[in-house]
């Protein structure tokens, strides 16, 4: 009876501890519930988008695989078009380059009637010069004469590389000691001879000055001191300017590479110069006109012409 009492007491306790089982069971189950229900519904979208994401995720990489596959292909099929010489712009320029045998110096000898800033101005002209001249399809041989002062500070504080330039000849001499008298011609727009072909047994120098036209027609009258040729080069010939017909260094240089390039200087000036300058294209009836009219100012001011037109009229 004892043994019957005892179990019929752990019964029940048994029944309580299965039922407390039960309910902790429906409550954990409950709060699973609850916190799904505590999700807002932006939530859950964003829930369920990044759970389809992650199963794309495969997909899309193999979508990423088949267009580049694609690409390659497309550049092969044309490759094959071009017979095989699809190269880039730049090597194909390279292969290609023919030197000139033509010289361009840039007389640095102005060093002393330029202020700093505009020292530093003449500096980042040369840069564009050399760098010009390394793309060149037929690159000239570069000479920077007079080197020295104010520029050659500029370019050891900020272009320290300048010592290993490439195909480029610097000096501290004056121009009129590293060539030969007879082979020189200033590029000065004041001279009155209008320069149209390119000699390339010549030595071309360039005024290494950037003065804001302060010193009007110094590179002049230097060619004049020297006794050296001068010549100007043909740009009222083929184009009308707004602005002044001085051109910076690197213009002038850039000028000529282009049309050792393209053997025109109309093409040349017009792929060089810039929109700023105001640049347009010079009608050929427009250019007659200057001709004659730079025909007729000669010979006004040509005594022998004017008095033997005076005799031909008498």
């Amino acid at each position: 009876m004892a043994a019957e009492s005892v179990k019929s007491e752990a019964l029940p306790q048994q029944e309580n501890d299965n039922g407390d089982s039960k309910s902790s069971q429906k409550t954990v189950g409950g709060n699973g519930e609850a916190e799904n229900q505590s999700l807002s519904k932006r939530q859950r979208k964003k829930q369920q988008k990044q759970q389809k994401w992650e199963e794309e995720r495969e997909l899309r990489k193999q979508k990423r695989k088949d267009k580049k596959q694609q690409r390659r292909l497309e550049r092969h099929s044309h490759q094959e078009e071009e017979g095989g010489e699809v190269q880039s712009s730049r090597k194909r320029l390279r292969r290609d380059v023919t030197p000139s045998a033509l010289r361009l110096l840039v007389d640095c000898s102005f060093d002393s009637l330029m202020l700093s800033k505009d020292v530093g101005k003449l500096h980042k002209q040369i840069q564009r010069c050399y760098a010009e001249n390394r793309r060149a399809l037929h690159p000239v041989q570069l000479y920077l004469t007079s080197l020295g002062g104010q520029l050659k500070q500029i370019m050891d504080e900020k272009d320290k590389g300048w010592v290993n330039w490439k195909e480029i000849t610097i000096k501290s001499e004056h121009y009129k000691d590293v060539v030969a008298k007879e082979e020189l011609v200033y590029l000065t727009s004041d001279s009155p001879n209008i320069l149209e072909e390119m000699d390339p047994t010549k030595a071309y120098v360039i005024g290494g000055l950037v003065d804001h036209n302060h010193h009007k027609g110094i590179t002049f009258e230097k060619a004049k001191e020297l006794g050296i040729d001068h010549a100007q080069l043909p740009l009222s010939s083929f184009v009308k300017m707004n602005s002044r017909k001085v051109l910076a260094v690197n213009h002038v240089c850039e000028i000529i590479l282009a049309y050792l390039e393209k053997a025109s200087w109309k093409e040349a000036f017009f792929t060089v110069l810039p929109q700023r300058k105001g640049a347009v294209a010079v009608d050929k009836d427009e250019a007659d006109h200057q001709e004659k009219e730079a025909e007729d100012s000669d010979s006004d001011s040509d005594p022998e012409t004017q008095q033997h037109t005076e005799k031909a009229q008498t």
